[in-house]
């Protein structure tokens, strides 16, 4: 089983212009040509080993390390689709760790190239199907306003069909839920002229994101980042006890994911900024 990603898309910061929305191949290492009885016998022992060390790497977010070994199994093993998936998360977090947004945008793309070889290689795997989403996701923030409107409903897809091939991945209840709270809050004014130009918004209500972070935690209440958002949301609903609860529930949980930090930060953010 694919280990469970840190899921929260972060969504788009929006240009003040329109403010509308949401919701490669790269790299691949060489590896020795095959001798005849290496061709007629694979060797995926060798691929496990290179796996096995690829996810001890991943579990301390050491993702060029990750890589080095991910890199060059999927060489070898180019149909997995889980590895893939491994690998776009990997571009991800170096995404997180990169210093500008034409680097960002850059390993972005990379994570996009394996994520959908994830998803195409597993029509009937959850997480594979996920992997997209959470790309498409982290790299909205980044795009221009048509760019992001165009992933939105990519966004919403591929987290629909992850839930429907798994109801207990906590991850695609949370980057749904991400989905609706955007999509919520976007004013009348920003919609019509975001459906004027770029085509038709989708809409939705807080009261679905409620549900979808609530889900996410019922699976899974040790991820701090289903109790930020879900307090982010009561909060943009203007039930400031529960926000509060929520999100102080969340920061005070330790952290365990590449993202938590930049969570916790969001977290705060809307805390310091409910009502007395």
């Amino acid at each position: 089983m694919l280990p469970r990603e840190a899921s929260h898309p972060p969504m788009m910061r929006l240009p003040p212009s329109i403010n509308v929305l949401c919701a490669a191949a790269a790299l691949l290492l060489t590896c020795p040509p095959a001798k005849a009885q290496e061709v007629e016998h694979p060797m995926p022992p060798y691929v496990d080993r290179l796996i096995e060390r690829g996810d001890a790497s991943d579990r301390t977010f050491d993702a060029v390390e990750a890589l080095k070994d991910y890199l060059p199994a999927a060489k070898l093993d180019p149909t997995n689709p889980l590895l893939m998936a491994r690998i776009a998360r990997q571009y991800r977090h170096l995404m997180s760790d990169a210093t500008t947004r034409a680097e960002k945008l850059r390993l972005g793309e990379l994570s996009l190239v394996y994520a959908k070889k994830a998803a195409a290689l597993g029509p009937n795997d959850s997480e594979a199907q996920l992997s997209p989403a959470i790309t498409y996701g982290k790299m909205l923030p980044l795009q221009g306003t048509k760019e992001q409107v165009e992933n939105s409903p990519r966004i919403k897809a591929a987290a629909d069909k992850a839930i429907k091939l798994d109801p207990r991945n906590d991850s695609a209840w949370h980057v749904l839920g991400r989905w609706h709270q955007v999509l919520a809050n976007i004013g009348m004014l920003k919609r019509a002229l975001g459906q004027l130009i770029y085509g038709t918004l989708p809409t939705s209500t807080n009261e679905e994101a409620v549900a979808c972070f609530e889900k996410a935690i019922e699976i899974n209440p040790h991820r701090l980042r289903h109790f930020i958002e879900l307090g982010r949301t009561y909060a943009q609903m203007g039930q400031t006890a529960k926000a509060r609860r929520f999100l102080e529930k969340g920061l005070a949980m330790p952290d365990t994911e590449k993202d938590d930090p930049e969570m916790k930060t969001r977290g705060r953010e809307a805390l310091a900024a409910l009502p007395r």
